[in-house]
């Protein structure tokens, strides 16, 4: 007699070479995004993390950086949140168990971090939000949740139990999502597991918005947080009221020329109702380009981990073009989001807030590159050449040389780190920028709370004057 086939839908594959997903993305968005959860093993097969918990720690330490730290009492089932930047001398002194500490935007400070996300190129990339990563000592966690947006958890050392309930996606049952009053963080009162797995490093787990689910640290562990951008529709109104409110025409008002004596003039009646929603339709935004504009420029500063702003005057353009050609890049800076829409002519790109019109062609371009060589510049039209000077100024783009080297001395432990990709930029202006003028005579390496000033030498028979920001 033949195995009955089980009704219970997949909700766990095995990567293939060539599918991360176990599956085709296609077949990925169709079944499961924001439907059900899977979990996928060896997603990220062999995966070595690119950040390691003292990493994590040291980061947490710097002015800037959103860190949380979460420890657990569970003799009293207690739960202890600090916030960051923290003093050094926090993490020896916790126990070697039952905390975790949370570190956001990691993708913003870490080009290896970052480069992680092209692998989910399946998805718009204005969607994604940021890479949290948390480190958790033995059985560190921070209890039961939801989340209000897709996320992708990967395991990237140690390993981690995770427990979720999939009910409603499995069975059509909604799980309790009430919150515990007890605690400042937002933990259920109530959570009962329909799945129990083990992931080990590069395993990953996808979850669709409000699953419940609580993942706890088998031994010491990393996990990244692949997290969406999920605005709520009050963030989207009240940022769409204000736009429209900048914008609104004082003449467009409330009218009723056609007025009658009305039976009781108190009285807020139908016909008057109807005229109030024709003001309100008088008012939105009907144009299709307007109201992508809008969304553009909000989604490209929504959540956004930084302001971008340009700290050295920005070389001319004829300058930039003998820069590129000597080999130097425009760096894109990381924390800038971009993306674009075709419009009813052409394209629009925003670029974190911004919108510029541009040719289909470079608004592309621009959105989907992190760096531009002299090729890419010279492929864009003199309206994109001139939209990167404008970024460029705005401190978007920055001048790097990628061969560059240099060693900066650790004041803490006397070592020193080598760092790639300087970044070339005059106090006021370079003349011109040279390859074989670039030297390797780093004079001092400042800390600030948005970067890395270098100050480095550029051999010039007239004058040295230039600074570097890395």
């Amino acid at each position: 007699m033949a195995a009955r086939k089980s009704s219970a839908p997949l909700i766990e594959v095995t990567a293939r070479p060539g599918q991360p997903l176990g599956m085709a993305p296609a077949t990925f968005l169709r079944d499961f995004w924001q439907k059900r959860p899977l979990l996928i093993r060896n997603a990220f097969p062999n995966f070595q993390t690119p950040v390691q918990p003292e990493d994590l720690a040291g980061l947490a330490c710097e002015e800037g950086v959103l860190a949380r730290l979460i420890e657990h009492d569970k003799t009293q089932d207690g739960w202890r949140v600090r916030t960051g930047p923290f003093q050094e001398d926090v993490f020896p002194a916790l126990p070697d168990h039952d905390w975790t500490l949370l570190v956001q935007d990691v993708d913003k400070w870490d080009p290896d971090v970052r480069a992680l996300i092209e692998h989910f190129s399946f998805l718009p990339r204005w969607r994604m939000d940021d890479v949290m990563i948390s480190f958790a000592a033995t059985g560190g966690s921070v209890g039961a949740h939801v989340d209000q947006y897709d996320v992708f958890l990967l395991q990237a050392h140690g390993h981690r139990r995770w427990q979720i309930d999939a009910s409603e996606s499995i069975k059509g049952k909604q799980p309790p999502l009430g919150f515990r009053p007890d605690v400042e963080l937002k933990l259920l009162k109530v959570f009962k597991p329909t799945h129990d797995w083990v992931l080990a490093p590069g395993d990953m787990l996808y979850l669709p918005p409000n699953v419940p689910h609580h993942g706890v640290a088998e031994d010491p562990c990393l996990t990244f947080s692949f997290g969406m951008r999920a605005p709520s529709s009050a963030e989207l109104i009240s940022d769409y009221l204000d736009t429209l409110m900048a914008d609104a025409d004082e003449n467009i008002r409330y009218q009723d020329a056609d007025l009658k004596v009305p039976a009781d003039p108190n009285e807020i009646d139908t016909v008057a109702m109807a005229r109030v929603i024709t003001a309100l339709n008088a008012i939105r935004m009907n144009d299709p380009d307007k109201l992508g504009d809008w969304f553009g420029r909000f989604i490209t500063t929504y959540r956004a981990a930084g302001e971008v702003m340009a700290h050295q005057a920005a070389p001319a353009q004829e300058e930039v073009v003998q820069a590129l050609a000597s080999g130097l890049l425009l760096q894109r800076h990381p924390w800038a989001r971009l993306a674009w829409r075709r419009a009813k002519r052409g394209a629009s790109l925003y670029v974190s807030g911004q919108d510029f019109a541009l040719p289909v062609k470079d608004a592309q371009r621009l959105a989907g590159t992190e760096q531009l060589d002299a090729a890419a510049y010279r492929g864009l039209s003199d309206k994109g050449r001139a939209v990167v000077q404008q970024l460029l100024v705005g401190g978007v783009f920055q001048l790097i040389d990628p061969n560059e080297v240099y060693e900066a001395e650790d004041e803490d432990d006397g070592e020193d780190a080598v760092v790639l990709g300087e970044v070339v930029e005059g106090r006021d202006r370079v003349d011109a920028i040279d390859a074989d003028a670039v030297s390797d005579d780093v004079h001092s390496v400042t800390v600030h709370d948005d970067g890395i000033e270098v100050i480095v030498n550029f051999e010039d028979d007239e004058e040295d004057d230039s600074a570097g920001r890395a």
